[in-house]
C-alpha cells in the first residue's frame, strides 16, 4: 500500500517527538551515533542519518544529552549520553504518552469517558 504525500507528512509528524524520546531512554546507556540508529530502526523507530545526527546536536546544545570523545580505537568516536535534565524530560514525556495513548485508546473503543 502506497502512501501519498499527504499521509507521508503527518506520519512523519507523528514521529518526530518519538525520535527524541527514544533517544533520551535509549542513551541512558551511552553510545555512539551510529550505534543508536541502528537501534532505534531496530525495534522499530525509524529515523535516518541526516535526521539523527543533526537531532543529536540540537538535544546536547539544550543540555538533554552530554557527549564525549572516544579515541581508544582506530576511529574517535562521539559516545551521547542522557543528562540528568534529559531523564527528567524523559519522564515526563513518556508520563504525557501514557495519557495520549490512553485518551486515544477510549476514542478507538467509544469509551470517551
Amino acid at each position: 500500500m502506497g502512501t501519498d504525500e499527504t499521509t507521508a507528512s503527518h506520519l512523519q509528524e507523528l514521529r518526530r517527538g518519538t525520535v527524541v524520546l527514544g533517544c533520551l531512554m535509549r542513551l541512558r546507556t551511552p553510545d555512539y551515533g551510529y550505534a543508536l540508529l541502528e537501534s532505534l530502526n531496530g525495534i522499530g523507530i525509524t529515523v535516518d542519518a541526516n535526521t539523527l545526527y543533526p537531532l543529536l546536536r540540537r538535544l546536547e546544545k539544550q543540555g538533554l544529552l552530554t557527549s564525549e570523545w572516544n579515541t581508544d580505537e582506530a576511529r574517535p568516536r562521539k559516545f551521547y549520553s542522557t543528562s540528568p535534565a534529559g531523564d527528567r524530560l524523559a519522564a515526563e514525556l513518556t508520563a504525557d504518552w501514557h495519557r495520549i495513548d490512553q485518551a486515544l485508546t477510549r476514542l478507538t473503543t467509544g469509551d470517551e469517558r
